[in-house]
């Protein structure tokens, strides 16, 4: 005789899953009594340990330096005056300013000027700088072949503002840092661009400066990323300043083709 199997109980749909196919921000999470699940608790711990680990594990600049090479790139290994990652995170101070040795460095290499600087510095996610750079800079370089450039500058515990002093030295009116961001939760990999228009060391604030952010693979790509810098870099050029007088003017190009595709997004 046949025996009649109890019917499984069907879970509901979960109406979180479709949002979450567009997103990585920690939505819908759901709850177990008054805790989370135990699989949303893990995710986070994993995620908040990858962060400090970005912040805290240090850069292999010789590394980075070898893959340049590799690529016909030189380089110079500078240093800031924050001589250890705990004096670089208590002191963002003395991230801006070179360390006498860097200096002398620059002094005997900028002997010729130059058009523009290119630094990459660690920051905060030495993750970013070494994911993304290498690429980044081989998508960037061949748009800059018109421009004198010394050998890109790699900076230890290095803040945006030390770009000016390097810049300087090379008596270059445009600088271009790359640098590891605040990590997130969600992306201990994003890399950040500043760039400058006649950078002055201890004069340039954060106002003169436009930044480009969130260059990783869940967020801005390398082309989107060197579309957005060689397009402040013609205007730039072409109104002599930076910063929050020069808006990025891509932005508006990205949305009006949206508009004509008929982004769902855009109604």
């Amino acid at each position: 005789m046949a025996v009649n199997k109890p019917e499984q109980p069907i879970a509901p749909p979960d109406p979180w899953q479709t949002l979450r196919e567009f997103t990585p921000a920690r939505i819908g999470l759901g709850r177990a009594g008054m805790s989370l699940p135990t699989q949303a608790s893990l995710d986070f711990q994993l995620a908040h340990a990858l962060a400090r680990d970005a912040v805290n594990i240090p850069l292999d600049f010789n590394r980075l330096a070898e893959a340049l090479a590799a690529r016909g790139l030189a380089s110079l290994t500078l240093a800031s005056q924050a001589d250890n990652q705990r004096l670089y995170l208590q002191r963002p101070d003395l991230g801006r300013l070179l360390a006498e040795s860097a200096a002398e460095t620059l002094r005997r290499h900028a002997t010729h000027q130059a058009d523009a600087v290119i630094v990459v510095a660690d920051g905060l996610s030495s993750k970013a700088i070494a994911c993304h750079a290498e690429n980044f800079l081989a998508l960037l370089l061949p748009a800059l072949q018109s421009y004198a450039l010394p050998p890109v500058c790699l900076v230890r515990h290095g803040r945006v503002a030390i770009g000016d002093a390097i810049a300087e030295q090379f008596a270059a009116r445009l600088c271009i840092l790359l640098i590891g961001e605040r990590p997130g939760l969600s992306s201990p990999d994003s890399m950040g661009i500043y760039f400058t228009y006649r950078p002055r060391a201890g004069i340039s604030t954060d106002a003169d400066r436009n930044c480009i952010s969130n260059i990783h693979h869940n967020g801005l790509s390398y082309a989107q990323a060197v579309q957005k810098l060689l397009f402040l870099i013609k205007e730039a050029e072409q109104r002599q300043l930076s910063g929050v007088e020069l808006k990025d003017g891509t932005v508006e190009a990205v949305l009006d083709n949206q508009q004509a595709s008929g982004c769902f997004l855009l109604g």
